[in-house]
């Protein structure tokens, strides 16, 4: 099945480079771009795109508010578009930043986003990035991976509630399964790792989710990382 991709970069120069480099893949096919994050949630709504690829710094609507607004939104425009939402996942957005250790990144997975790559990712793992995206993957580029974590080790719990819960609220087969996920590992292979069904790691996933108060696979990832080098 083609990966129908949106590309969102206030450069233009970016997105050309972005398009000519996934066009060169025989499963992926560009179907729209934007330059900003108020035209990126409009083309989502009626595109209806597996993966968009997310400038999270521009001017205006920025890449976070518009991945929130991707990430919950269900298409509205026609019948036709909220029955293929609903027989299909929405966009999964994955953050672009140039920048290393960036603070929009940690504010971009929070908002939903399942993965970011830094820009001058080499084509070939951005286009495999792609791919695991839409098979349901998330995707950290290491580049950026260290330093969010150090990020998250530093900062200061809010006032206002708790601290998260740790892993240590999960069972034995519920830390074997988050610990697949943060490797990379797809629904299926869990299940086949497992000897389980693919259906027990999704509702697995979401129970590991709920427990550890995340909202997606690549928070998980970012969780269990920072608890693997503490």
């Amino acid at each position: 099945m083609t990966i129908r991709v949106l590309l969102v970069d206030d450069d233009p120069l970016v997105r050309a480079g972005l398009r000519l480099m996934l066009r060169s893949a025989q499963d992926i096919d560009v179907i729209g771009e934007a330059a900003d994050g108020a035209a990126a949630i409009t083309a989502a709504a009626e595109l209806i795109p597996d993966v968009v690829l997310m400038d999270i710094r521009m001017p205006g609507t920025d890449g976070v508010t518009a991945t929130a607004a991707i990430t919950t939104a269900t298409a509205r425009s026609t019948q036709a578009q909220a029955a293929q939402a609903q027989a299909a996942p929405g966009p999964r957005v994955v953050a672009l930043t140039t920048f290393d250790a960036d603070e929009l990144v940690r504010q971009a997975i929070t908002a939903g986003a399942v993965g970011y790559l830094v820009k001058d990712t080499p084509p070939a793992e951005i286009i495999n990035a792609v791919r695991a995206v839409a098979a349901g993957q998330g995707v950290l580029s290491p580049a950026v991976t260290g330093p969010l974590l150090a990020q998250m080790r530093g900062a200061v719990p809010s006032p206002a509630g708790p601290s998260k819960p740790g892993l240590g609220v999960l069972t034995e087969r519920e830390r074997a399964v988050a610990l697949a996920v943060t490797d990379g590992a797809t629904n299926a292979e869990i299940a086949r790792q497992l000897y389980v069904s693919a259906a027990t790691v999704k509702a697995t996933i979401s129970r590991i989710l709920a427990k550890l108060e995340l909202d997606n696979r690549v928070q998980l990832a970012v969780v269990v990382r920072s608890s693997r080098q503490n």
